[in-house]
């Protein structure tokens, strides 16, 4: 069978009607001297595709193959591909397909942060060419981001870690997550149940924290070792007083956090660690003087070494995600859309059966 020139996605081709997406076929970006091609198995279905596809980050060049959570197996290599991959290596890509590879923050495992970083959904090449995701049957990137994925997990169930998973583990990594810390995971959606069960993994103390006690059960089912529910018990933040070393905010929005309480329940040098990417139109507003001994900053999804880290980490511990696994194809993908708008999913959706619809 020839090499196909053209690749197939379902994609979203109109931002107003995103719970409509069709088939397409489109030309892939040129291989470049180190670009793979993957024949994508499955792939997780992040609330960064959702923002894309309803158009809530702005608009993307059209069609939008969304999907950025994607396992899929090596079946092309650039002629100077040199991290030794193989093909046939079946390999994870998250949120990022490029970075230049030769500044002082890509030379720091911070790739992730850099400046001519291309991300795998929709995003521009220095052509002008618009990144496709793991919503189609093949996907091509920069070999430094595919990334090999150890014998034994699972592709559907782990597919989340790659991005939603790194997201939440970076920055309890980078912020000392371990024994004898006390580590608030706010916000138990998509992101937060992975980063309960990571927490955990880790050895802290874990405080899930939710407005209501709806994901009490849940919560405890994960790991936690606490539940705190802001919106049913008033006087929270005072029996909590000087409480956590760090909080990782994996909210959706942050329209519903009180900065200026939020910051009482820390200790003195606590962090609060937001990854949310909500609305472009959101803005944030603290009272300087709560943040008194307390810092708050953001993090953005994890370097390649640390996805490495993670995918280990998920094999010793047996940290399995909440997985719901549907058939791809287009009324399945714009179905999967709309439960996300009413937060019907528990916790994680994964598009599978990608050879029955390419």
């Amino acid at each position: 069978m020839a090499y196909p020139e053209t690749f197939s996605g379902i994609a979203i081709l109109d931002n107003k009607d995103y719970t409509h997406p069709k088939k397409v076929d489109f030309e892939p970006k040129v291989l470049g001297d180190h670009d793979v091609d993957l024949k994508v198995e499955c792939c997780g279905v992040c609330g960064s595709d959702h923002h894309m596809a309803c158009g809530a980050w702005g608009e993307s060049a059209k069609p939008t193959v969304l999907g950025h959570e994607v396992i899929g197996t090596v079946v092309k290599l650039g002629p100077k591909c040199n991290t030794g991959l193989k093909i046939g290596d079946r390999v994870g890509v998250g949120a990022q397909a490029f970075a230049c590879l030769e500044c002082d923050r890509c030379k720091s495992d911070n790739e992730q942060y850099c400046r001519k970083c291309v991300w795998t959904i929709g995003a521009p090449y220095a052509d002008g060419y618009s990144s496709k995701g793991g919503f189609g049957n093949y996907v091509r990137l920069h070999e430094h981001f595919a990334v090999p994925i150890p014998e034994g997990l699972d592709s559907a169930t782990i597919a989340p870690l790659l991005c939603g998973g790194i997201t939440v583990y970076s920055p309890l990594l980078r912020n000392g997550c371990g024994p004898d810390k006390k580590v608030g995971i706010m916000g138990i959606g998509g992101i937060g149940h992975m980063g309960i069960m990571l927490t955990k993994a880790m050895g802290a103390e874990v405080y899930a924290i939710s407005r209501s006690n709806a994901k009490k059960d849940d919560s405890f089912k994960l790991g936690a070792d606490h539940y705190i529910a802001t919106k049913e018990e008033p006087d929270w933040a005072t029996k909590y007083d000087d409480t956590l070393d760090l909080v990782i905010i994996c909210a959706g929005s942050l329209t519903d956090i009180d900065f200026d309480i939020l910051p009482k329940v820390m200790k003195v040098g606590g962090k609060i660690i937001s990854i949310a990417a909500p609305d472009a139109s959101e803005k944030l507003e603290i009272n300087p003087f709560g943040l008194l001994g307390v810092s708050i900053a953001n993090s953005g999804i994890g370097s390649v070494k640390e996805i490495k880290q993670l995918l280990q980490l998920a094999k010793e511990k047996d940290i399995k995600p909440w997985v719901e696994q549907v058939p791809m194809g287009e009324d399945a993908l714009g179905q999967v859309f709309a439960r996300m708008d009413k937060g019907d999913v528990r916790y994680r959706f994964t598009m599978v059966d990608y050879d029955k619809v390419f």
